[in-house]
């Protein structure tokens, strides 16, 4: 859940006032203090939950400082405890479980100096789930893309707050993929040449990888002031017609939270900050607390939220040519030219011989250095010469993911 937005506006904003249903945010100029930060969710979902733990810290420090060796574990009012180990800077509940209607959630947090934290008891909320997504092609600002939506509807109108996050994934395929791949073996330091160049067949593929991105934005709605509890249309995703993320076959899923009063108050608080011109500051006014806070020091300043939320997921497929049959598709992700311009020439094209004598043109080391190197990979052509092109133009996997998604459906 936005993470990185989180740490980097939590660095510079401090708290002056609880969050409340209706009251206003109050805001003061502070310097900087060192401040917990806890991120903590759990839903409906029957899986390993899990749990953020950090401090607050400076723009000129690079990343957050996880909390480490804390105690952390959730109890019910039927009498039962779920516990959180410590792992990769998360804390993860040692058994799966879900948030369960008519149970009341507690969060507990013992720092490793013994500082103590609880947060208020939560409750389920409304499970509702997403009826459709839809992909529409759309201008907005000038400019053609694809606009992504969702819908959903509860009949009992006790859902009322939203919050959506996405992870998409495309598919990638390497232009100037090739099955053979050049392989250089090197021959002991000082031998010249330096090695020579074999070609086997690929045993891994190359040619068609996946990359991923999640969500970084702040995505909320409220259905408080309609007549009807329904999400109709509501925005998840714009993609730019051009953006070679959607060059061939793309995917995303929609995640729909229900989401208290409370902790989408908070929520909408944290994207307005970040909305405000003035984030980069030091003295950045402003600090918003949740529902959590000290055991032993009422006044410690604490950040985040505990929030038991249903969930609701949805995923949509689409090719380009779906949504935009008359658009030239976009660019590779890397510069891999089918017609290499006259000036570029010496770029591609290398002669693979060896020679002492420096007249001679043979570029065979430099060849070797390429390929050996894993920064250029050999594409047949008709002439003598090699041509080679950046890796990236013929090894997908050299900045994404050859596995297949176990979702993915062509």
């Amino acid at each position: 859940m936005k993470k990185i937005l989180l740490y980097r506006l939590l660095a510079v904003l401090f708290l002056t006032s609880t969050i409340g249903c209706t009251n206003p945010y109050n805001y003061e100029a502070k310097g900087f203090e060192d401040v917990i930060v806890i991120q903590a969710m759990i839903t409906n979902q029957y899986k390993l939950q899990e749990i953020k733990l950090s401090r607050t810290y400076t723009l000129e420090e690079n990343t957050p400082t996880f909390e480490t060796k804390a105690t952390v574990y959730i109890t019910d009012d039927a009498g039962n405890k779920y516990e959180f180990k410590e792992s990769d800077g998360s804390y993860i509940s040692t058994s799966e479980f879900q948030a369960l209607p008519d149970r009341q959630y507690q969060l507990h947090v013992t720092t490793k100096d013994g500082r103590s934290y609880l947060s208020t008891t939560e409750k389920l909320t409304t499970q509702t789930q997403i009826e459709s997504l839809e992909a529409t092609a759309v201008t907005k600002n000038d400019i053609l893309g694809v606009q992504i939506t969702a819908n959903s509807f509860d009949p009992t109108n006790t859902s009322k707050y939203y919050k959506y996050e996405y992870e998409e994934t495309s598919k990638i395929v390497a232009p100037n993929w090739y099955p053979l791949k050049a392989v250089a073996t090197m021959f002991p330091s000082g031998a010249n040449p330096k090695g020579q160049i074999t070609f086997e067949e690929r045993t891994t593929e190359a040619r068609i990888c996946f990359l991923n991105n999640k969500s970084d934005a702040i995505l909320l709605t409220s259905t408080n002031d309609l007549s009807e509890d329904r999400v109709t249309s509501f925005p998840v995703r714009f993609i730019p017609s051009t953006d070679n993320f959607i060059r061939n076959r793309y995917s995303i899923l929609v995640k729909q939270y229900v989401q208290s009063l409370a902790g989408h108050t908070f929520d909408e608080t944290l994207k307005n900050i970040s909305n405000t011109g003035s984030l980069l500051s030091q003295t950045q006014p402003g600090f918003f607390s949740g529902n959590i806070q000290s055991v032993d020091n009422p006044t410690e300043k604490v950040i985040g939220f505990f929030e038991v939320c249903s969930y609701s997921e949805k995923r949509l497929f689409f090719n380009y040519k779906e949504i935009f049959p008359k658009e030239r598709i976009p660019e590779y992700q890397y510069y891999c030219p089918v017609e290499i311009p006259e000036a570029q020439i010496e770029e591609y094209y290398f002669t693979y011989c060896f020679s002492n004598n420096p007249n001679a043109g043979c570029q065979g080391n430099l060849i070797l250095d390429f390929i050996y190197n894993n920064v250029k990979v050999f594409v047949p052509n008709e002439s003598p010469s090699y041509l080679l092109y950046p890796i990236q133009c013929g090894d997908c996997t050299s900045f994404s993911s050859n596995i297949k998604p176990s979702f993915w459906i062509d």
